[in-house]
């Protein structure tokens, strides 16, 4: 990991395409198998889609961060300003990449541009309940499990094709220092 070298911006509308990409990769088919983020075990379809990430650039109070290494894309993360918040989301390292601690580096960028841009004390997220390996690579972030369960959007393949019935997301928070 000591040889990238790191330069975050916002991403734009141009971005997106690419973002698409990295954000399936990253979570869904074989492709994601390659890093630990996958979900293929959970869920089959897509993650996200052209009109999602683009209302993520589009949306005001939030920037979707994108990492790039010699002007190559290789991580992105949402930040949305939500009153006492931020929320994180759309979270992805290149597969190849994962497990070499790109992620948590990325992740403290994210931290730090919340506070520098909204002066945020809280960022939250929420993360299928199932994974519980990601889950623990939160925790050891600093994160929190709270217990606050919210249902999964069955029946709306935007978000992916379940394969088994019990998916849920449980909401995950930090304080910011």
């Amino acid at each position: 990991m000591t040889t990238v070298e790191l330069t975050y911006r916002a991403a734009t509308e141009a971005d997106v395409p690419a973002l698409v990409a990295l954000i399936e990769s990253a979570y869904r088919g074989d492709a994601s198998r390659e890093g630990w983020t996958t979900e293929a075990d959970l869920l089959e379809g897509q993650r996200t889609d052209p009109e999602g990430v683009a209302a993520v650039v589009d949306a005001p109070d939030s920037v979707l961060l994108v990492a790039e290494n010699a002007g190559e894309t290789v991580a992105c993360c949402q930040l949305e300003h939500r009153g006492d918040h931020v929320y994180f989301g759309m979270f992805a390292v290149r597969p190849g990449l994962q497990g070499g601690g790109l992620g948590k580096v990325v992740m403290a960028e994210a931290e730090r541009t919340a506070r520098a841009r909204w002066n945020a004390a809280e960022m939250r997220m929420t993360v299928i309940r199932q994974r519980s390996d990601l889950i623990a690579w939160y925790e050891r972030r600093g994160y929190r499990r709270t217990g606050t369960m919210f249902p999964f959007p069955y029946g709306d393949e935007r978000f992916g094709i379940p394969r088994r019935p019990d998916l849920e997301f449980e909401l995950l928070v930090k304080t910011l220092d």
